[in-house]
């Protein structure tokens, strides 16, 4: 699954994900996504409220290409 490209600042993409949809890239549960939010070890997520999570495709590309082994 890739999202639709979104507006874009300077060049770079700058599509916030929800949640779900940022499992759906990386392949993996919400669940998993949340607990690798609380532990440290995922993706950089922004935080847009105390309940609001978005990932940014670039962040997500960014994590994908140094966790690969």
């Amino acid at each position: 699954w890739h999202p639709e490209p979104g507006p874009t600042r300077d060049g770079m993409t700058d599509h916030l994900l929800t949640a779900a949809e940022a499992a759906a890239y990386v392949n993996v549960s919400i669940r998993t996504l949340a607990r690798w939010r609380a532990a440290g070890s995922g993706p950089v997520a922004v935080k847009l409220s105390a309940r609001t999570v978005r990932y940014r495709v670039a962040d997500l590309d960014a994590w994908i290409a140094t966790s690969a082994r």
